[in-house]
């Protein structure tokens, strides 16, 4: 089964373009199918414990793994996406006439419903980008920028940590970045004037400081003068949300509240899709439910028969 694994996971990278974040769930969720099987082989006094002829494996035996989930107690999330990850694997090998039958065909997993994402109120991203200005250093001219092109753009901390200084043209009136989102898809996201002149003071006085003679292709970089990985900016965006006091703020948070904002700002839904690399318009439409909220609470204020 390892193989077949690898080779499953080899194709999602070299032909699908998935993530190396996919890649690493995939390759988890399929690691622990493996060891599943492999218990019961031993349990069943078969010795299959190097390689797991994946053949033999039929409907029952999946949904036994299932099983096997739900009594580890899993989130019904959980649950759900190491069935896809199953569904995908035997999808794929069924696909290339690896194995004759697909025994993941007719799988089922739980419903899950989908939960409103978390967003910030304007004043609280107000608040929340205001906090860099209180100290004068290269760092903090640092995350000013990264707070504004984070708002700005939407963009998700993978696809921002990626950004080389090739990445953006700050020139004249049409400001943008350039980044490569999932499945390799590319986008180009306008960047407004405030942003625009939080990058310029950054790349002009703070980024030279930090860089420190290294020749770094990477838009942001740390002290060291070294890129700035996803956990960077989780940390320095934490630092700063508690010092606005303001809970419960990741990267993604502010993902989150730039889609929101822009709903509400009477921008098209499809726009909204194509500045946040949506591949489903479906995933688009979750903000709406938001705007909706928010619609209702304005009307409740509003309404004099409301109250």
């Amino acid at each position: 089964m390892e193989h077949e694994i690898q080779q499953f996971l080899t194709y999602m990278a070299a032909e699908r373009g998935a993530s190396a974040n996919t890649i690493s769930a995939y390759r988890n969720d399929l690691a622990q199918l493996r060891a599943y099987f492999v218990e019961q082989a031993h349990s069943g006094g078969d010795d299959l414990s190097a390689s797991m002829p994946i053949g033999r494996i039929d409907t029952e035996q999946l949904q036994g793994f299932i099983v096997h989930l739900r009594e580890q107690q899993y989130a019904a999330a959980t649950v759900a996406r190491k069935v896809a990850a199953v569904k995908s694997l035997f999808s794929y090998l069924h696909g290339e006439g690896l194995i004759l039958d697909n025994p993941a065909e007719q799988l089922t997993s739980p419903r899950v419903g989908r939960s409103l994402p978390r967003t910030l109120t304007i004043q609280e991203v107000d608040a929340l980008l205001e906090q860099p200005s209180r100290w004068n250093t290269p760092e903090a001219a640092r995350d000013q920028a990264m707070l504004e092109m984070l708002y700005a753009t939407g963009m998700r901390v993978s696809e921002f940590v990626s950004l080389d200084l090739s990445s953006i043209e700050l020139q004249g009136q049409r400001a943008s970045v350039r980044c490569v989102g999932k499945g390799r898809r590319e986008r180009l996201i306008p960047i407004h004037s405030a942003a625009v002149a939080a990058l310029h003071h950054y790349l002009q006085e703070a980024r030279p400081k930090l860089a420190r003679g290294r020749r770094e292709v990477a838009l942001f970089i740390n002290r060291r003068g070294e890129r700035l990985t996803r956990q960077g900016v989780w940390l320095i965006i934490k630092h700063y949300a508690e010092e606005a006091g303001i809970k419960g703020v990741t990267p993604h948070t502010l993902r989150h509240s730039f889609a929101t904002h822009l709903l509400r700002g009477s921008a098209p839904l499809r726009n909204v899709q194509e500045l946040m690399g949506h591949a489903n318009i479906s995933t688009t439409q979750l903000y709406t439910q938001l705007t909706n909220e928010h619609l209702r609470d304005v009307y409740d204020r509003a309404h004099p028969r409301a109250s």
